[in-house]
This record gives structure tokens, C-alpha cells and sequence, in this order.
């Protein structure tokens, strides 16, 4: 059985129903949601904040890609539009792959431009590590080490306080 970690995202529209309709699509493949927090945006200032997640799902395809396809069913479905000017501008959806393990449990390392595996800024985003940590506290970010780990150290550890838990908003 393959695993992965996926990171869900949302700051236009409305984000809630984003999230749910995220989880809604990965149906069955999802084996625990983290909670929601509501984060502000990473990597480009000038957009709302975003509400953020974190899933663990599973399937019996040890194709890693089938992750990146279902996380673009997932950011299709919530008619998301790229815009090639603002990688990390708003967006109603989004959903990265975070991590892979084949249906042996090894991590799977990959270099492909298409899907780089692990994520390679997971380990500096409090809003995939916190939530994250909720569900899985010994989850392990292949290279990078334990998630309990890296949420302390810098600048993931000066970015969490920037997190609210929203328990008003309960996915799953």
C-alpha cells in the first residue's frame, strides 16, 4: 500500500468548502486529516491568509505520479487557475505532494521536475509541518529528519506562532 502526505491550501473563494471538497475527492484514500489553520501566505505577501491542512492517504498504486494526479483532480475540481507570473500567488486550491513511501515503506526520492520528492521546502513551512505533527508526531520527512524536529528548529519555528488552530473549521 503506498502512502503519501498531502498538503492542502486555500485563500480565495471559499477556502472551507475548498478543503472539504479536496478531502471529498481523495474519498476513500484518506486515512487521517489534520486540523485547519489559518496561516498567513508564504513566499508572496500581497494575498489573504490562507486556511491550511495537512492528509495522509493510501492506495495500492506504488506509482508515485498517481499522487500528482489526484492532487490535480483535487485543485481541478476547485477550478484552480495558475498564474505563471505568481508561484505562490492565491489560489482557491492547492494541494502538494509532500512525501511518497512505495507500498514497502521506503521513501521514494525523486528528482523529476514534474514531482520532486520529498516536497523541497516542506521542511521550512510551519503550515505543512504543524498540521502535520497533529496527526502523525513521529511523522519522518524523508532527508530532512522528524517533523517534531524540524518544527523547532529556525525558520520554521519563528513562523509557527504565526498559526491559528481553527477548530471551527473540521474537515474529514
Amino acid at each position: 500500500m503506498s502512502r503519501a502526505v498531502l498538503a492542502l491550501g486555500s485563500n480565495l473563494g471559499d477556502r472551507e468548502q475548498n478543503l472539504e471538497s479536496a478531502v471529498r475527492t481523495l474519498g476513500d484514500l484518506v486515512k487521517v486529516v489534520s486540523g485547519v489553520y489559518d496561516t498567513p501566505p508564504w513566499g508572496d505577501a500581497d494575498q489573504p491568509s490562507y486556511l491550511n491542512a495537512v492528509v495522509i492517504a493510501e492506495d495500492g498504486d506504488d506509482d508515485p505520479h498517481a499522487w500528482l494526479t489526484r492532487a490535480r483532480a483535487c485543485e481541478q475540481a476547485a477550478d484552480r487557475v495558475r498564474d505563471p507570473d505568481r508561484p505562490y500567488g492565491p489560489r482557491t486550491l492547492d494541494v502538494d505532494v509532500i512525501a511518497v513511501w512505495t507500498n514497502d515503506g521506503q521513501p521514494v526520492i525523486s528528482a523529476d521536475p514534474e514531482l520532486v520528492l520529498p516536497h523541497p521546502r516542506a521542511h521550512l513551512r510551519a503550515f505543512v509541518l504543524r498540521p502535520w505533527l497533529d496527526i502523525e508526531p513521529f511523522g519522518l520527512l524523508p532527508g530532512h529528519g522528524f517533523v517534531y524536529e524540524l518544527i523547532n528548529e529556525d525558520p520554521v519555528a519563528g513562523d509557527v506562532g504565526g498559526l491559528t488552530a481553527r477548530p471551527d473549521v473540521p474537515l474529514g
